[in-house]
């Protein structure tokens, strides 16, 4: 009993400590990694990717974003892909959790193009006033080939919410 009254303070006391985070006006900068057989597609063994985002809230709860990636596929004659995308992030209540959308144009050699729509469910949590882990779950849409292109995966980020 005394454990599950300690969880109950502590999501409080983060639910508390977001509540002025999301603020129009606000900047955000973030690194994530995803991947690590956490993504799945359907011409690859491994998935490996580094994210970097940057973004500005024009409003309260309303975060835009700029991406740019890294990934690495575990496949011999599978070329890296380099990515760069545009996201839209809402956070739908004061306690960090966020539905994304987006948009990415990945690229690599021997005459790989695609844009993927994006989706992502994710939780902001604070480890302080400014920085927090951000786990998610996203799938991207292939339009080149559904079933061997299109990825579903986790992600796990760091980031930064810098005031005004």
């Amino acid at each position: 009993m005394v454990k599950k009254i300690s969880l109950f303070v502590v999501f409080m006391m983060v639910a508390l400590t977001a509540s002025a985070q999301f603020e129009q006006g606000k900047t955000y900068i973030s690194a994530s990694f995803s991947g690590l057989d956490f993504g799945y597609n359907g011409t690859s063994e491994l998935n490996v990717g580094l994210q970097a985002k940057g973004g500005y809230f024009v409003e309260d709860n309303l975060l835009v974003l700029g991406t740019l990636g890294y990934n690495h596929i575990g496949v011999d004659d599978t070329p890296d892909r380099f990515s760069i995308g545009v996201q839209g992030r809402y956070y739908i209540i004061q306690n960090g959790i966020y539905l994304g959308v987006g948009a990415t144009y990945k690229h690599a050699n021997h005459n790989y193009n695609d844009i993927m729509p994006t989706v992502e469910v994710g939780y902001a949590f604070f480890i302080n006033r400014t920085v927090t882990i951000e786990p998610s779950i996203y799938y991207e849409q292939s339009v080149r080939d559904h079933s061997k292109y299109s990825n579903v995966g986790l992600r796990l980020g760091l980031g930064v919410y810098l005031f005004k």
